[in-house]
């Protein structure tokens, strides 16, 4: 080799290491940036037609106003404002970002891009086809969005129509004749997102707000926002629910407390209990033994009928207090469900949170109430000498047939 053309080498590498000298000193310390790339920026300052961002590099980030502005045309940021953006190019040591394609003169090609570079695209929802809708995306390109891809949650089609909504290409062929969307893409992003905020902030025992997803007969689903759990039944109030459907709808919104997290089986469950005034606090000073009240019975067991006194304070009423000092041999005999009664407070048991009752004007027996005392087994049938004697009667009956 010559040293002319060992010069003319040596010069081509000296030219390679500046250029990769530059392209480090713009990108600076952190991750290299690639076509597509999603960052978080702070707005540095907005032009008419430009603003500048802070994006973690040595060089600034330049996006169009236009992409700030809001459907009144006003711009809906202010300086120090963060906000989402995907890198486009490196151009003269200026780095182009966007927050979404859009715009009627956006063509194939930029569609093409943010196919393959991940970049969201606007589209509007025209009407509903087999399997799901029409949606016209930027330079009058027709995308399909299949009905599972439109949401979280799949929504009526009357509601979507018409609609301008951010999408994600999943698919696209035949040079933008083939173009397949998604809006769900885009909010399970959003959603990640949250998720990894939440597992930096959220603690049991926190009140926090959700809207209830789902409800079945076990309880309700609730999102909070990042993430989804369970309102049980018995957790949504002090009372006893009977029907989950007359307390909670479908997008209600609730202060919920978070009773459990399990990020590493993604189960958590939640209480519209916690957040209330626990009724029993009033037992003691308004509820007191001696006192007579008004109650419904709530339900039957084999050893007593349950009294509600109100939402979330119940009371047993022993069926040794029942049948007026005769044995029946089931609450049902003597009360039904929701029959309306006038009670007295025997006994209070703080600790164990139970009312012992009976009822005003009838003789009491010497049986003490108990919560899961079952009848004795004679209990309506006599004694055991009757029984004996019963059994006896009915052999002999036998015999003379």
């Amino acid at each position: 080799m010559s040293d002319e053309n060992f010069a003319d080498d040596e010069m081509n590498e000296d030219e390679g290491s500046f250029a990769e000298m530059f392209e480090a000193s713009l990108s600076g310390v952190g991750e290299p940036l690639i076509p597509g790339k999603k960052i978080e920026a702070t707005i540095l300052q907005i032009g008419s037609d430009w603003c500048f961002l802070d994006v973690g590099q040595k060089g600034e980030g330049v996006l169009s106003t236009a992409e700030l502005l809001n459907a009144d045309g006003e711009v809906q940021y202010v300086i120090g404002d963060k906000i989402s953006a995907y890198f486009l190019s490196r151009a003269g040591g200026e780095l182009r970002f966007t927050t979404k394609i859009g715009g009627s003169g956006s063509g194939t090609e930029q569609l093409e891009n943010a196919y393959q570079s991940g970049i969201p695209v606007d589209g509007t929802i025209e009407k509903e086809i087999k399997g799901g809708f029409e949606v016209k995306l930027a330079g009058n390109i027709r995308a399909f969005c299949p009905f599972s891809q439109t949401g979280l949650r799949q929504a009526e089609p009357a509601d979507l129509i018409g609609q301008s909504l951010p999408f994600k290409i999943s698919q696209f062929s035949e040079r933008g004749r083939n173009v397949v969307v998604s809006h769900r893409a885009i909010l399970d992003e959003e959603r990640e997102q949250l998720r990894v905020g939440l597992r930096e902030t959220l603690k049991e025992g926190m009140v926090v707000k959700g809207t209830v997803t789902n409800i079945r007969d076990f309880g309700a689903f609730v999102d909070i926002g990042g993430i989804e759990g369970l309102l049980p039944i018995s957790e949504i109030s002090y009372g006893r629910v009977e029907d989950i459907n007359e307390i909670l709808s479908l997008d209600q919104e609730l202060e919920i407390a978070v009773k459990r997290i399990d990020w590493d089986n993604n189960k958590f469950s939640f209480s519209l209990r916690d957040t209330q005034a626990d009724p029993w606090n009033k037992v003691g000073s308004i509820y007191q033994a001696g006192k007579q009240y008004p109650g419904k019975v709530s339900r039957l067991a084999q050893f007593g009928a349950f009294v509600t006194l109100e939402d979330g304070v119940d009371g047993l009423l022993h069926i040794s207090k029942l049948g007026e000092g005769q044995r029946i041999r089931h609450p049902q005999d003597v009360v039904s469900v929701g029959q309306q009664l006038q009670v007295v407070v025997e006994k209070i048991d703080q600790a164990e949170k139970r009312i012992s009752l009976a009822l005003v004007g009838q003789k009491d027996e010497v049986t003490e109430t108990s919560y899961n005392d079952q009848p004795s087994i004679n209990a309506g049938l006599g004694t055991l000498g009757d029984l004996l004697k019963a059994s006896q009667q009915k052999k002999e009956r036998k015999k003379r047939k």
